[in-house]
């Protein structure tokens, strides 16, 4: 059994809609973890039966995305702590130091000045083809129902969407958040491992154009590969978003492991290569963090809908 503990941003600055992990909370977490498991690398670990069948207590770390906070940071608490993680990149997201769509969508409603939106799609619910959002609170209230909505359609409608964001609200420069390709040198100069998120941060399990598929999982490990020098054996699915057609063809490319997000613990008895559960940790108060890093928080949750 294997706990993969999974990051996004650390960052003593707050955000209301998309708050990163605080960097004291960050450093609570992996003294508890370092201190209560064996950490290694889950790129080691799948490839090594010998690792893989112990009856050590292993954990995981992990980060998604590529943001510069991991670098700033992340790292020099993993450095204090003895502890190798994995950062899995979205490579147009480095190549252009533009964060994610999801993060895309957050800033923008929040700092934009402009008042008026059309979403006329058929597809899209009544309640989000408004045309006036007259106030900073009101955009968030709004964004709050749309991202949710927005995981659940295809690639193409989210897509057509995310122009019209983006089209909109021509008043908001985007952040420079994430990480240089220097910096991901660096980390793995330091011993941490670099891997796939794709290339645009798509949902890969919404996308019904093969090609397109393939050109996210391809064209990201190529780039990693001449940037960094290795072709990388694992892909971290945007958002968790993966079907069997994700799974065939990211084995093709050439990955050996694929990452889903399950908030649960992985079994490599019983689980795929290509599903490896991961336990996403976020910026709450430590008796929960610590509740969801032995996962008591979920089989909490589990007994509870079993009971309903």
């Amino acid at each position: 059994m294997i706990r993969n503990f999974l990051f996004h941003r650390v960052n003593p600055k707050r955000d209301i809609l998309w708050d990163p992990m605080n960097v004291p909370l960050f450093e609570k977490c992996i003294r508890y973890i370092t201190t209560h498991y064996k950490v290694a690398l889950i790129e080691d670990l799948v490839q090594s039966k010998e690792l893989l069948h112990t009856k050590n207590k292993y954990a995981t770390i992990m980060f998604d995305d590529g943001y510069k906070d991991n670098i700033e940071y992340a790292a020099p608490i993993l450095e204090k702590y003895n502890c190798k993680a994995s950062f899995y990149i979205a490579t147009e997201c480095i190549e252009k130091n533009i964060p994610t769509w999801t993060h895309i969508l957050e800033h923008t409603f929040q700092y934009t000045n402009i008042t008026e939106i059309e979403m006329m799609f058929s597809f899209l619910p009544e309640e989000f083809k408004v045309e006036k959002l007259l106030t900073k609170q009101d955009r968030i209230t709004y964004l709050s129902r749309l991202k949710p909505y927005l995981k659940t359609i295809s690639h193409e409608e989210r897509d057509l969407v995310l122009d019209r964001v983006i089209k909109t609200y021509t008043d908001t420069p985007l952040p420079k958040l994430m990480m240089s390709w220097d910096d991901l040198k660096a980390l793995k100069n330091a011993g941490h491992y670099i891997g796939s998120h794709s290339v645009t941060h798509s949902m890969l399990g919404t996308m019904s154009n093969k090609l397109e598929v393939l050109h996210e999982l391809l064209t990201s490990a190529k780039l990693i590969q001449e940037k960094l020098g290795h072709f990388p054996t694992t892909i971290a699915y945007p958002l968790g978003s993966y079907n069997d057609t994700t799974k065939q063809i990211a084995q093709k490319v050439g990955y050996t492991i694929g990452l889903a997000t399950k908030q649960d613990i992985y079994n490599p008895e019983k689980e795929d290569f290509f599903e490896i559960s991961r336990i996403e940790l976020y910026n709450e108060p430590w008796w929960k963090a610590r509740l969801r890093i032995s996962n008591t928080l979920e089989n909490i949750k589990r007994w509870i809908h079993y009971k309903q």
